[in-house]
């Protein structure tokens, strides 16, 4: 069952977007909402596209190496996953572990935590116990369930720690620390550097499905806000900056254009060309990763490495 859930319309969304879009001289909206149920089921479909090969590289480095990231964890008994979408990568290693598991993914999006409930729940030895919150918030709900004596695993997979500013990533890094005990681990997935065509590519794929995840951003506004964007009349944008290591998604605006969000009584301009900034992905290299973690209180204990894509599973402890 799933623990209380937020509210469909979050408050947070609207001061985000209020904030956001009043931004000078660059508007921005955080990336955390572009996963409401449409953009998590179109992120789903990304997943699978030929150009995006970071999560067949996250799966298959999972695969390979569960067995030992479950054994250098030492078989912990709470698995708290943030942003778990469908839960199909995480398979591998709740399998791997040889004890009882209670298993608690924590995610905004109610279509996605429905979704791994439903992959999920079969599993022997494993209980589900969807969250729907925002990252620490879902670990201090979480963390109400341990007794003593667990241990707890938390999974951060994928590569949603690129979608934060370096700075603000060993932040937040820490504050997971903080939350957890000696014995604890973090297992932290992370895309490395590679050619900027081959990620241009991964972010702007030919039958535009990352186009239409960027632009359901204005659609959720739209629904959630009752806001007035004509999605025509944007453009997907997606560019990578050599200097800062990190792709940028944007929706660039093809007119000049006036924009009502009737919830928050605001009328938005834009000039020609103008974008509003919806994400960065940060590229790292391998000693970059566990640099961050070691900086914000982890202790780095093994490093599994995809090399046919460039991509990093990292497993970090709370020292003792």
């Amino acid at each position: 069952m799933f623990a209380a859930a937020v509210p469909r319309v979050s408050s947070a969304f609207a001061q985000d977007v209020a904030e956001g879009l009043t931004n000078t001289p660059q508007k921005t909206l955080p990336s955390a909402w572009l996963y409401d149920d449409v953009g998590s089921a179109l992120f789903e479909a990304i997943t699978v596209l030929p150009e995006y090969g970071l999560t067949r590289a996250d799966g298959a480095l999972l695969e390979r190496s569960a067995g030992e990231i479950a054994e250098c964890a030492g078989h912990p008994e709470l698995i708290f996953e943030l942003g778990s979408g469908a839960g199909r990568k995480t398979r591998h290693i709740l399998a791997a572990l040889r004890n009882r598991i209670r298993y608690m993914p924590i995610d905004i999006s109610r279509a996605a935590l429905e979704n791994c409930e439903s992959a999920l729940r079969s599993m022997d030895r494993v209980t589900v116990d969807p969250i729907e919150a925002t990252y620490l918030d879902g670990i201090e709900r979480a963390l109400t369930h341990r007794s003593t004596g667990d241990r707890v695993m938390i999974l951060f997979l994928g590569s949603t720690i690129g979608n934060f500013s370096p700075a603000e990533a060993q932040t937040f890094l820490h504050r997971i620390r903080q939350r957890l005990l000696p014995g604890d681990s973090l297992l932290l997935g992370a895309d490395l550097v590679k050619p900027r065509a081959k990620l241009i590519r991964a972010y702007d794929d030919s039958l535009g499905v990352t186009a239409a995840f960027n632009l359901n951003l204005l659609g959720r506004i739209n629904r959630e806000l009752d806001g007035e964007f004509d999605l025509a009349k944007f453009a997907h944008e997606a560019r990578y900056s050599e200097r800062g290591s990190r792709i940028e998604m944007h929706l660039r605006s093809r007119v000049a254009q006036k924009v009502k969000i009737g919830a928050l009584d605001l009328r938005v301009s834009f000039r020609r060309d103008e974008t509003i900034w919806t994400e960065s992905s940060h590229k790292f290299r391998a000693e970059e990763i566990r640099w961050l973690g070691e900086q914000a209180g982890w202790q780095s204990e093994r490093q599994w490495i995809d090399d046919d894509w460039g991509f990093a599973e990292t497993l970090f402890s709370c020292p003792r």
